[in-house]
């Protein structure tokens, strides 16, 4: 067998963010049912554990390894790193290895993105973002893909210094005014992103605005959650699949758990595709991550990349 090519994190940003929201809409359009995806699985080690996520459709097949490794920090290294093994579908021989967390970065939010199409009011112009790591910037360049209209992006975080240099960084490179604010800032705001490690809710639910759209992301836990029942009881509840939302979503769990949101009332990304209607009030896109998306963008790069 020959070398297998290596997309690294400066050929996944070849990929554009409108690139991989297509690629994902294209996918479910053309019948990719993500309630058949794989559960992702955990081995612990002695530094943390392996994450396995396989997933495997008609034009995309492969298996991202994820490591965690909590004590890293403290060495200088990252605490998530990985990689992505994707096989060609016809025959399942080895097609390339990317980049994982390059990958995740892009595909998460370009999920993130692919719901805001669908359920944002049209000409939002205010963007919220909670977190200032890795998720945070890509969401900013994702929903600006969707969402064009965007003029003004507040950011809320502890680290005062990151909150500087993101800000910072949202005026250089994308020419937007931006800010440092609070959580109350989900008052004014169309579209709210929230990308942290937060276990607790970050923000009062009843401050959002009926136009508005949340998306949350940072957590695949049952025990964690970054929105609160507030949100979830007047909320149009948008989800990868039923079935892993209520395995590992904690912002549906717990709402559910305590009769804020009802399963049967779960609106899935497939169904908003195909043009399911939603009720009034906002909209919340909770993403756990799921291996098809990996799957179906990790194609698209290598069709991109010449692979």
């Amino acid at each position: 067998m020959s070398a297998l090519p290596f997309l690294d994190a400066a050929a996944v940003a070849a990929l554009s963010p409108r690139e991989a929201v297509d690629a994902l809409e294209a996918a479910l359009r053309a019948g990719l049912d993500p309630e058949g995806d794989p559960p992702r699985q955990a081995v612990g080690t002695g530094a943390g554990e392996i994450l396995i996520m396989p997933s495997a459709s008609p034009g995309a097949a492969g298996v991202k390894l994820v490591t965690v490794a909590p004590g890293n920090p403290e060495r200088g290294l990252p605490r998530i790193q990985g990689v992505y093994a994707l096989f060609d579908p016809a025959t399942l021989a080895p097609a390339a290895l990317v980049d994982g967390i390059a990958l995740t970065n892009l595909r998460t939010a370009a999920v993130s993105a692919l719901a805001v199409r669908h359920i944002a009011a049209p000409r939002a112009r205010r963007l919220l973002v909670f977190g200032t790591g890795a998720q945070g910037w890509a969401h900013v360049g994702a929903l600006r893909a969707v969402a064009p209209g965007l003029e003004r992006i507040d950011v809320v975080a502890r680290d005062r210094a990151r909150l500087d240099a993101f800000v910072a960084r949202v005026r250089g490179e994308h020419g937007l005014e931006a800010r440092a604010a609070a959580p109350d800032a989900a008052r004014d705001a169309d579209l709210i992103v929230c990308a942290t490690t937060a276990r607790e809710p970050l923000f009062d639910g009843a401050l959002v605005a009926d136009h508005a759209t949340v998306v949350a992301i940072g957590s695949h836990e049952p025990e964690a959650r970054e929105t609160d029942d507030a949100l979830a009881a007047r909320a149009t509840i948008v989800v990868e699949s039923r079935a892993s939302a209520l395995r590992e979503a904690g912002d549906v769990i717990q709402a559910v758990a305590v009769g804020a949101a009802t399963a049967d009332r779960l609106v899935t990304l497939a169904e908003l595709v195909g043009g399911a209607s939603l009720g009034s009030g906002p909209r919340l896109f909770k993403s756990t991550g799921m291996s098809w998306e990996d799957a179906v963008v990790a194609a698209a790069l290598a069709v991109d990349s010449g692979g």
